[in-house]
């Protein structure tokens, strides 16, 4: 089944994209909650005029994008935890470090970045998607508090 999506779905696609599910699932799933509508004839020309009238406003915000992760790539970010040895009381997850963004000057969404749970001192990297053409790999340090 054809489907055009009206806003970001996780695992299925993003918005203004023309995507195929199966049957039941956008029957019972995308188009009650209103997060797809069927891809007849017609809404494709509306979606085709609209993309065309979209082009233009989004090659400035992929530009602006690209310019945040720059500056997220030049960042330095340690996330101080309590820890006995290499091991942590606790993780440190998504929320940790869009905390420490924001503390660095560059708020981001917690939803946008993906890092997994961490329970040891070390350095891992987060991806952090700004953009759907644009993710950045984000290195980050985790140390012991003293």
């Amino acid at each position: 089944m054809d489907m055009i999506l009206k806003e970001n779905v996780a695992n299925v696609g993003f918005k203004d994209e023309l995507v195929s599910v199966k049957a039941g699932y956008g029957r019972n799933f995308l188009i009650p909650t209103g997060k797809a509508v069927l891809a007849t004839e017609s809404a494709k020309k509306v979606l085709a005029e609209n993309l065309k009238q979209r082009a233009f406003k989004e090659a400035k915000i992929v530009g602006d994008a690209k310019k945040l992760a720059e500056a997220l790539k030049a960042l330095e970010i340690k996330i101080t935890a309590k820890a006995g040895g290499e091991k942590l009381f606790g993780s440190i997850t998504n929320i940790d470090i869009a905390a420490a963004l924001e503390t660095a000057g560059q708020p981001i969404e917690r939803k946008f970045i993906t890092s997994g749970v961490v329970k040891r001192t070390g350095k891992y990297t987060a991806s952090v998607r700004l953009h759907r053409e644009v993710v950045v790999e984000l290195p980050y340090e985790i140390v012991a508090e003293k």
